[in-house]
């Protein structure tokens, strides 16, 4: 009981918006206090039960933390992937592509719309930071998609969504931390979420057609004034604008396709490719590289401080059997393997409802892998991996604590309310549901690249 006593005081600290990292080690600490013999034989307070562990045996708490983050190599791909990105925002290439995008679309109801999901995808395919991206779109593409009368609800829609793919589409942060808390190699959930991501992005753009078709005056075409571009000249700066992403798409994805690089030396060649492209298009000064380092730097310490406080969390809860209750309530769930794919993906949508994917990941995560790993089996992790991934993409959209509608109330001008955001989201978040399920029913959707890839090497 006092484990779960330990798992709800967490979850009730968070809830009242207590910083995560403190309230996982606080709580840990509290309950080490607690549940060991440290208050009877120091103190000398008697506690109505009996002491579950003894508090000597936390003198490995400092070499576990240490071997999670100092010498775990696969998390050293954060930084870079951190860094790859924030460099390519300051590279100016989300604006030129948004551009160039709406021109070669803007011809066709909803275009523009069409043209934010594909910039979207392709960021996240080269940068895999929400933030940026959502930033970067509402600031370029949201006063033009106003100007042309786009639906409120539809243009932030569009928006917060496309910016999210980076949660799904490789390289992400978040497959990243995913891989190393459910043990599977971060290259193998990499290629599994590259068809469910882009599938993701084709059912936006579906989206965004059917209303443009039901509903036209929503999501108009561009009048001709403002396609400045057309024919041959066109085609020419599509080219010159899709050429760097997708070399760099190739560079950092292609080398873990064919095993020539893992996931961190991939990282690393991003990092260096960013950088190029920003000399490329003259942006590299150092005022943008040391404002790169420094939200590198900030992001990357907010994930490795998180995870030095869930890393104790985890190793206080499982002294006090914690561990062992949850087990037993999942594997018994009616349903089986049904049940608790259907529990679980429950309350990770629901948590996402109000406290970060960040600390989703590392607070509930740990719980549910060993438990998929008796159900599933080793060879469907990189399919459990994703479909976690994809539900946790969701959690970026879901009033009242989503980041991206934060992201983008930040920059939109005054007359977007936060009622147009909400309500432009909903659309969104069904599709998102409706891929998990996919995903859940099909997963060789998830399996067959990465079973692929292992055949080529």
């Amino acid at each position: 009981m006092l484990g779960l006593a330990m798992f709800a005081a967490a979850v009730g600290f968070l809830l009242v918006g207590f910083p995560v990292a403190f309230t996982l080690g606080g709580t840990a600490v509290l309950f080490m206090l607690i549940g060991s013999d440290f208050l009877p034989t120091v103190v000398g307070i008697a506690l109505p039960w009996e002491a579950e562990f003894r508090f000597s045996r936390l003198n490995i708490l400092p070499q576990r933390i240490f071997g999670t983050i100092m010498d775990n190599y696969t998390l050293v791909a954060v930084p870079f992937f951190v860094f790859m990105g924030v460099m390519l925002e300051k590279s100016g290439l989300a604006e030129e592509l948004l551009e160039t995008m709406g021109m070669l679309f803007g011809s066709l109801r909803g275009g523009l719309a069409i043209s934010v999901v594909a910039v979207g995808a392709l960021l996240a395919a080269s940068t895999g930071v929400v933030g940026a991206s959502v930033v970067t779109m509402g600031v370029l593409a949201l006063p033009v998609m106003l100007k042309y009368k786009y639906s409120k609800p539809l243009a932030t829609g569009v928006i917060a969504s496309s910016g999210t793919l980076g949660q799904i589409i490789p390289p992400s942060i978040v497959l990243v931390i995913l891989g190393d808390q459910i043990g599977v190699s971060v290259g193998d959930l990499f290629l599994g979420a590259l068809i469910p991501g882009f599938a993701l992005a084709g059912l936006f753009m579906l989206w965004v057609v059917f209303v443009a078709l039901t509903r036209p005056d929503e999501a108009p075409a561009l009048p001709p004034e403002a396609r400045t571009l057309t024919g041959f000249p066109l085609i020419l700066k599509v080219i010159k604008n899709l050429i760097p992403p997708l070399v760099l798409i190739l560079l950092v994805l292609g080398t873990i396709f064919f095993g020539i690089a893992t996931p961190t030396e991939a990282g690393a060649m991003g990092a260096v490719g960013a950088l190029l492209l920003a000399v490329i298009n003259r942006r590299l000064s150092m005022r943008n590289l040391t404002n790169a380092m420094d939200q590198t730097v900030r992001l990357t310490s907010m994930v490795f401080i998180i995870l030095t406080g869930a890393t104790a969390f985890g190793m206080v809860f499982t002294a006090l059997h914690g561990d062992r209750v949850v087990h037993e309530f999942l594997l018994n769930l009616p349903g089986g393997h049904v049940g608790f794919v259907f529990f679980a993906m429950l309350v990770i949508f629901l948590l996402g409802f109000f406290i970060d994917f960040i600390e989703i990941t590392f607070i509930v995560v740990p719980l549910l892998a060993p438990i998929a790993l008796a159900l599933f089996g080793p060879n469907l992790m990189v399919w459990f991996g994703v479909l976690i991934a994809m539900n946790l993409q969701a959690s970026f959209l879901t009033p009242p604590f989503g980041f991206a509608l934060f992201y983008l109330k930040g920059v939109a001008p005054p007359s977007i309310k936060t009622h147009h955001i909400y309500k432009g989201v909903i659309p969104f978040i069904v599709i998102q549901l409706v891929m998990v399920v996919t995903i859940a029913l099909f997963p060789r959707i998830v399996t067959w690249l990465p079973e692929l890839a292992r055949t080529v090497r």
